[in-house]
């Protein structure tokens, strides 16, 4: 339950004051969210039209300041949550948001499966490739060499590319961004229009743990360059291109829509049972389910 809420009941923000670090970035993914909802809103969307999920880390905190009904829930159990909500309820719209310890360690397990499954929500990651909450410790996506207290030796394991790692799993929308609040809206606006399961990773650097190396003036844009987001090998060369681990003069780190299969909508999960189809067409709100 979130508390205190604000005044009016229609606004995406609570009266919580955030405690992020001063400068996190997790702030422009955070305005990036409540522009997305302001847009829907006006558009003719409730909020009780959404709900948001959120598991355990800095990123977590983003339950707190979107005004949405949903469930801060467990370390690496964003995803089952999300999908419990949506077989409850399949005419939600349901955002996740997990850290990439929660996403990539405790809850790959998860994220493999909801690729495969196809439920359509939308799971956003906010990768700073530590856990930053715990102060430091690395990830699955630290850097090759990262030296913490844990890790005073530095990191011996190579990263994983979790780009490739949905490819490979069968995820039907892929992207990645930078943590800008317009490239926030942006891809969030294109996930929603897609259905079926959409994975979006923000590369987000923690400003304490693991500063930027120089990642935000290596990124370019896919759509800028004419990628085909539908051809799944052109998509698999474009992953390869970062190995999160390795920055140079000649680095140049992909961003936007890897790929988006045209075919998702025939394969969504929830439509693949009849009484979900059913309770679909009910077109319940949140203060339609008995509780």
């Amino acid at each position: 339950m979130k508390n205190p809420k604000p005044a009016n009941p229609q606004s995406v923000s609570t009266s919580t004051k955030p405690t992020w670090c001063p400068g996190c970035f997790n702030f422009q993914i955070l305005a990036g969210m409540k522009n997305f909802l302001a847009n829907e809103i006006k558009s003719g969307k409730k909020k009780d039209d959404f709900a948001i999920v959120a598991g355990i880390g800095c990123h977590a905190k983003i339950f707190d300041y979107v005004n949405l009904n949903g469930l801060n829930t467990l370390h690496g159990r964003v995803l089952p949550t999300c999908l419990g909500i949506k077989v409850g309820n399949p005419n939600l719209n349901v955002f996740g948001f997990s850290g990439d310890g929660d996403a990539y360690a405790e809850g790959i397990e998860h994220l493999i499966h909801a690729a495969r499954y196809n439920a359509d929500f939308k799971y956003i990651v906010h990768d700073n490739q530590v856990f930053a909450l715990t102060v430091g410790q690395p990830t699955p996506t630290t850097e090759t060499g990262f030296k913490d207290k844990t890790t005073p030796r530095g990191v011996k394991l190579h990263p994983i590319n979790p780009i490739k790692l949905m490819l490979a799993s069968g995820a039907t929308f892929i992207a990645r961004v930078f943590a800008d609040v317009k490239q926030i809206e942006w891809i969030l606006s294109e996930a929603m229009k897609h259905k079926g399961f959409a994975f979006i990773e923000v590369l987000q650097p923690c400003i304490i743990f693991h500063p930027d190396s120089g990642y935000k003036n290596k990124v370019y844009s896919l759509e800028e360059t004419g990628h085909d987001k539908t051809n799944f090998n052109k998509a698999w060369k474009k992953a390869e291109e970062f190995d999160y681990e390795t920055i140079s003069e000649k680095t140049r780190i992909p961003t936007g829509v890897f790929y988006q299969n045209p075919d998702s909508k025939n394969r969504v999960f929830e439509e693949q049972f009849p009484q979900l189809a059913e309770l679909k067409k009910k077109n319940l709100s949140w203060k339609d389910i008995k509780r």
